[in-house]
């Protein structure tokens, strides 16, 4: 007799496994099968936590700081939050206008949850991090994904901007610098941005910033209130520690916004995960008030990565790929690889799928494919591991593609 399943939710059957996690899951077990698999998905840098970041988490253990704190953060990790925007990006904000997450993940995860409601619309310019469409899915809102291709440098215009606003529009997210693509939008674009949201006032906005840091060209760093801080009572800045310390795996993420958008995020995370881990607290402190020069060498080699990266990539045939400003991604156009494999009997359909499946079955590299940032025929590649490790994952990649 066949065992009777119960039903899933709605919103769980909405939604996918990340794909950067699948597949890094899967060359995962690949490798430990003994394949010689070189991971290019998983979106972390391959440096470890500074040391003095992890002295302070030893001595927050040695003093036994192992109890619960404040939902939504200790007092001092705030404070240290408030003083690098003031510092930082020219933005005041007040202890009762920040909260501390578990990651930057769930920090946007809470956002959504505070302020969305069924049949309400969010505007995700494409490519877009993987997890922003599905979380307004299970926010019970629908995403409207804006296509923005490498023909306009991936940046979403004010024109379309204005075009995809409607009465039912509650949330427009920006990620700059940009994970998939590294794109960086300058001041100018982001206030051709601004000027259109100012129009209208029930739009609320999300500047996740998380690669803020990760800064390949040296230019200036701006979100969007910078250039028009009319906005900012309707404004969330995302951030956190995991890209520019190092600290992926201590799930430290921060937002700063109007107070009662705030204390909704932390009455939802009251009833989830309550407070982030106390000792991850203290090392984001020391993290935020530390030596800032810590995060100088990771950038200085991501830079040389990339330049080395994107030059092999548009050698390639078939293949297209754009300089990034931020970030530590290549997001290679690859369609007319694809179209040339399919034709000649490579690939078992004509799609970025079916192409990350033939680089890591056939030439143990792992991609992600662009249909999973809302990019039918890109694929991306993070630059956060060896050279040597980039230079025999090109050399196949190259391979694959001749």
């Amino acid at each position: 007799m066949e065992e009777k399943k119960l039903v899933l939710s709605k919103r769980v059957q909405a939604i996918k496994e990340s794909p950067t996690l699948a597949i890094t899951a899967k060359a995962g077990k690949y490798k430990a099968d003994g394949r010689d698999i070189i991971g290019l998905a998983a979106g972390e840098p391959d440096f470890d936590t500074p040391q003095h970041i992890k002295n302070a988490a030893k001595e927050a253990i040695d003093a036994g700081f192992t109890k619960y704190t404040p939902v939504g953060g200790i007092p001092s990790l705030k404070k240290a939050i408030v003083n690098k925007f003031k510092q930082e990006n020219d933005l005041e904000y007040t202890l009762n206008e920040v909260i501390v997450g578990v990651g930057g993940k769930q920090t946007i995860f809470n956002l959504c949850l505070a302020v969305l409601n069924q049949d309400d619309e969010v505007i995700v310019p494409a490519p877009y991090w993987v997890s922003y469409s599905d979380i307004a899915l299970v926010s019970e809102a629908t995403p409207v994904v804006i296509e923005c291709g490498i023909e306009q440098g991936f940046k979403l215009t004010a024109k379309q901007l204005e075009s995809a606003i409607t009465q039912k529009t509650k949330l427009f997210i920006i990620n700059s610098p940009s994970n998939p693509t590294g794109t960086v939008y300058t001041f100018d674009e982001l206030k051709s941005l601004g000027e259109v949201l100012k129009k209208h006032p029930h739009v609320l906005i999300a500047t996740d910033d998380m690669y803020e840091h990760v800064n390949l060209t040296g230019d200036k760093f701006y979100n969007i209130l910078n250039t028009t801080p009319e906005l900012k009572d309707r404004c969330i800045v995302l951030n956190g520690v995991s890209k520019a310390y190092s600290m992926t795996g201590w799930r430290i993420g921060y937002a700063a916004g109007p107070a009662y958008i705030i204390k909704a995020m932390e009455i939802l995370q009251s009833q989830s995960t309550s407070n982030p881990t106390s000792i991850s607290q203290v090392a984001a402190q020391a993290a935020l008030e530390g030596d800032q020069g810590c995060i100088k060498p990771m950038v200085d080699a991501f830079r040389e990565r990339h330049e080395y990266v994107v030059s092999r990539f548009n050698k390639m045939p078939g293949i297209k790929c754009l300089k990034a400003g931020g970030a530590f991604y290549a997001f290679p156009d690859a369609r007319e690889a694809i179209a040339n494999l399919f034709k000649n009997g490579k690939l078992s359909a004509p799609t970025d799928m079916s192409l990350a499946e033939y680089l890591l079955e056939d030439f143990n590299v792992a991609v992600v494919p662009g249909s999973a940032f809302g990019a039918e025929g890109y694929f991306r590649i993070s630059f956060a591991t060896s050279m040597k490790n980039l230079e025999i994952a090109l050399d196949r990649i190259e391979s694959a593609l001749s």
